[in-house]
């Protein structure tokens, strides 16, 4: 969805109120509902019943109060900046809140979770928050919002040296050479963007970026950009997830070799020339699926989970390390071999108000990750429980030594339900997908540690 395309400049303005509720009243005057048979009171109080359940605040100064009503038109944003903070019931997050980004979904918008996460990813990003905070006049505001939204980018790509330039003509010679139906660059490789120019003419062409915009203003010289997280200076240590998510969506066959040209992140060097054979790399999932994912799942959810594992894996809770295991796919047929450890936190909330897209969640699921037994989480990404206890039945599996029960349930229950798990490992921090019984490694111990 190009949510650029409901940026208007009269919906973005210099909040006068100092308090929430105020301002939140004063952005809905700029949206002109009449359509939506809402009363204005009414959705401003809406608006609060959500912020009194879950904070809309995302940190760093931004807040993106959201709802779902009846109305014709599928998105209507507004945004206000804020200068002095705002005041809610004595919460000290709130006076650190220098924009507020409402976001207003018809009913009917089957994208309103996926908007929903794209926009806190873009507003959690330090360049566009510099950018946002550097932005003097209203107008260079008003700019710097669409810029952002439409994936313009905010910084000039930086020139690449004559030797980055040989690097990318002997990769381009290797794709040919490998018959490589695409070729994957690591963006990050360079602090301010990276420039591909010409030289992949006749490849597909794909970024991957920890971020989620940081290098679109490339985006009508490359075919795809893949947002996946990493940790370290290891410089292959996002490429496994990069190509399993790229397989998701498509981008990549089962039958494509990958030409992979990367460096040190922000070293401004490229040093690196990998040709992946995905068939290879992949050998043991795909041959027990036809497809990555079960037909339930959407990537968008796989690409969450990895997400958040990823982070538990680095980060733990409180300095502590956190095991833990993500079960995702047909939750009514996964909860046939499940029983409840605990009572499900999840039990009574909205879809929309459980939903791991909803950024959110990030941190109730992360707190609810020391409690024992599984997540199970719908294929759309809502989550049906937690503390869940995988009871698969006895199967014939050859998983190497050392790990745990929670890998041997991943196993049992890919097995008897077709679905997907993630697993994170309380003692080596190691993450690993399982599909039909197979594992998959996707981060290794020895590259999480953090620079």
């Amino acid at each position: 969805m190009r949510l650029d395309r409901h940026i208007v400049f009269k919906r973005i303005v210099d909040l006068k109120s100092r308090e929430l509720k105020a301002a939140l009243s004063e952005l809905l005057d700029l949206c002109e509902l009449p359509e939506s048979g809402v009363s204005h009171s009414d959705l401003v109080d809406e608006l609060l019943v959500r912020e009194r359940q879950m904070t809309t605040y995302l940190g760093d100064g931004v807040c993106l109060p959201h709802a779902r009503i009846q109305m014709d038109r599928p998105y209507v944003l507004a945004v206000g900046r804020c200068a002095h903070g705002l005041d809610y019931e004595d919460k000290s997050e709130y006076k650190q809140v220098r924009i507020i980004f409402l976001l207003l979904a018809a009913k009917r918008t089957r994208t309103y979770m996926v908007s929903l996460s794209e926009l806190a990813g873009l507003f959690r990003e330090p360049a566009h928050l510099l950018a946002l905070r550097q932005a003097e006049s209203l107008a260079d505001f008003r700019r710097t919002i669409r810029a952002i939204v439409a994936g313009d980018g905010i910084e000039s790509p930086r020139k690449q040296s004559r030797f980055n330039y040989l690097i990318l003509r002997e990769g381009a010679k290797i794709a040919r050479g490998a018959d490589c139906a695409s070729v994957l660059i690591f963006a990050d490789t360079f602090a301010g963007g990276v420039d591909v120019g010409k030289v992949f003419r006749g490849f597909k062409t794909v970024l991957i970026t920890q971020g989620t915009g940081d290098q679109a203003y490339a985006r009508h010289k490359v075919d795809a950009i893949l947002p996946v997280r990493a940790y370290g200076n290891q410089r292959f240590s996002q490429l496994r997830s990069a190509v399993l998510v790229g397989l998701t969506r498509g981008i990549f066959s089962r039958h494509d070799r990958i030409c992979c040209v990367g460096g040190m992140p922000r070293s401004n060097q490229f040093d690196s020339i990998t040709v992946v054979d995905v068939a290879r790399e992949f050998q043991n999932l795909l041959a027990q699926k036809n497809s990555m994912l079960p037909p339930t799942v959407k990537p968008e959810v796989l690409e969450r989970v990895l997400a958040i594992a990823t982070e538990l894996a680095v980060e733990g809770r409180e300095g502590h390390p956190v095991g833990c295991l993500f079960v995702v796919g047909d939750a009514e047929a996964i909860s046939e071999f499940t029983k409840p450890l605990i009572l499900n936190p999840f039990f009574g909330y909205k879809h929309e108000d459980r939903n791991l897209l909803n950024p959110f969640m990030d941190e109730t699921v992360k707190e609810l990750s020391s409690i024992d037994g599984a997540f199970v989480i719908r294929g759309d990404g809502v989550l049906a429980s937690a503390g869940s206890l995988i009871a698969a039945p006895e199967y014939q599996h050859n998983l190497p030594g050392g790990l745990g029960s929670r890998h041997a349930a991943a196993a049992a229950i890919t097995q008897v339900v077709d679905c997907l798990c993630i697993v994170v490992s309380g003692s080596t921090g190691q993450v690993t997908l399982f599909r039909g019984g197979e594992m998959l490694p996707l981060i290794e111990k020895t590259l999480l540690s953090r620079p």
